[in-house]
């Protein structure tokens, strides 16, 4: 079988001789742009019900999630092993003796191997890193900080409340430690030419990152993204279009990287724009046809010497 791509599936089968599924949770955690350090809006695009599970609830307790999530996934896939991701708003956005005892809650059960922790590069500090730090000696923890754009431009625009140094000041402090660090992309601003997007794939390549989720830009209901939208009708990802876009920025992606997402897809009832019409699966399908139908690689353009 010809590998094309790194898949985060095919990375966890390989490092842990099994299959591994991800379970999801929400620990209650907001975020510096809603609660008013940053601003009250959040990002522009930002509706977290556009990829949070209808099982994933603060009023839950994190065990409670966890085994109710991992019930499912075991019954469904067969799963016997497990990674808790803490995934809506900012998951280091508390003091460290509160995120030491989600964690360890989260670890302590005999079926999960790791943590993925979603957060924000302004939201981390020595004293953060320090603890996943102590949790990698016998874990498996990922880091995946969102970023969106490297574009300092299309950071202002979406109101991310920080710039993209702040980003590299995050991985200069994870880098080296025993923790995993993942990168969150969105393509698709109105700021970004195509060439500005790819540049991504680029930039993102020479840095110490090993795993990155790209998702197109969706038009969410109830977002201050969906007012401009409305005001400024500007174009979004056509699905050809996309899938060629795809195939271009993983062409020039390091061979390296472990790609956990290749799309974003929010709920019907709450998408503006693009529709597609396609599930998770005819996208998998069509964007594998893709790199066959062109005969290409992950890494096959990519420019850059990992540091």
């Amino acid at each position: 079988m010809v590998i094309r791509f790194t898949s985060f599936g095919r990375y966890l089968r390989r490092r842990f001789n099994r299959p591994v599924y991800k379970v999801n949770v929400d620990a209650g955690f907001t975020c510096p742009n809603r609660d008013g350090r940053i601003d009250v809006t959040g990002c522009i695009y930002c509706n977290n019900n556009s990829f949070r599970p209808s099982e994933c609830k603060p009023s839950i307790s994190i065990k409670e999630q966890m085994i109710k999530g991992m019930n499912y996934i075991a019954a469904r896939y067969g799963a016997s092993r497990f990674i808790v991701y803490f995934q809506p708003f900012t998951n280091t956005y508390a003091p460290v003796s509160h995120l030491e005892t989600l964690y360890l809650e989260a670890l302590s059960h005999p079926s999960v191997i790791g943590l993925a922790i979603g957060t924000r590069p302004d939201c981390v500090d020595e004293e953060k890193i320090a603890l996943l730090e102590f949790l990698a000696k016998k874990h498996f923890i990922l880091i995946e900080y969102g970023l969106q754009s490297i574009h300092d431009k299309t950071l202002k625009f979406i109101r991310r409340g920080h710039d993209y140094q702040t980003f590299l000041d995050a991985i200069n402090l994870s880098a080296g430690r025993g923790i995993h660090l993942g990168v969150h992309t969105i393509v698709g601003f109105p700021t970004e030419t195509r060439e500005e997007m790819l540049q991504m794939a680029d930039e993102l390549s020479r840095l110490p990152l090993e795993f990155i989720k790209i998702h197109q830009l969706q038009i969410i209901k109830g977002t201050p993204l969906a007012d401009y939208y409305e005001n400024n009708k500007f174009p979004t990802f056509q699905y050809e279009e996309y899938i060629d876009f795809l195939i271009d920025f993983i062409e020039r992606l390091s061979p390296n990287m472990v790609i956990q997402r290749f799309f974003a897809t929010a709920p019907e009832d709450i998408l503006i724009a693009p529709k597609w019409g396609r599930t998770r699966h005819q996208l998998m399908g069509d964007i594998e046809k893709r790199f066959i139908q062109r005969n290409a690689f992950q890494g096959s353009k990519c420019l850059c010497h990992r540091h």
